[in-house]
């Protein structure tokens, strides 16, 4: 097999967001309110939000369901925002064990909240909700490191155990 499969890229998504979870509930009280500028959020609680709710909503859009107004979704504990990844990685391992070559390539129109209208294969609408959040674990891992909460493990695909 040429490149990584997504039950890989999966499988490593999977993992450090479990560490991010374990780290997170160990870090102290007001974790979640730790200060933090991007996405157009203001705090760690947030960016979790923004994270969970791309993977929730795109999820959706593969198994062709409605989808979860962001509005809707919970902020109030870590066990919440955790739980809007449980539903969205339930979804992804749902669509993938029954999509076929013909349904990843298939094409969708939705709207998004920040971009406007896009249109995208449901191949590259999974690879999105999976790079989009590895993009904001690493700038979350760098914030938090420099306000005092470093991480007790590293981050890089190299040193996972996603695959050999």
């Amino acid at each position: 097999m040429n490149g990584i499969s997504f039950k890989e890229l999966l499988r490593y998504t999977e993992l450090e967001t479990a560490k991010w979870h374990h780290f997170l509930s160990h870090a102290g009280p007001g974790i979640l309110d730790v200060p933090f500028d991007t996405a157009n959020q203001k705090d760690v609680r947030g960016v979790l939000l923004h994270i969970f709710a791309v993977e929730l909503r795109y999820s959706e859009r593969l198994l062709e369901t409605d989808v979860t107004a962001y509005e809707q979704l919970p902020t109030g504990s870590l066990d919440e925002l955790f739980g809007i990844h449980s539903r969205a990685r339930k979804n992804i391992d749902q669509w993938l064990a029954q999509t076929s070559e013909r349904d990843m390539a298939k094409v969708l129109t939705f709207p998004t909240i920040t971009a406007g209208t896009l249109t995208a294969s449901k191949r590259k609408c999974l690879i999105h909700a999976l790079l989009h959040g590895v993009r904001h674990w690493a700038q979350m891992a760098n914030t938090l490191r420099i306000k005092g909460y470093k991480q007790d493990w590293m981050h890089d695909f190299l040193l996972s155990d996603a695959m050999e």
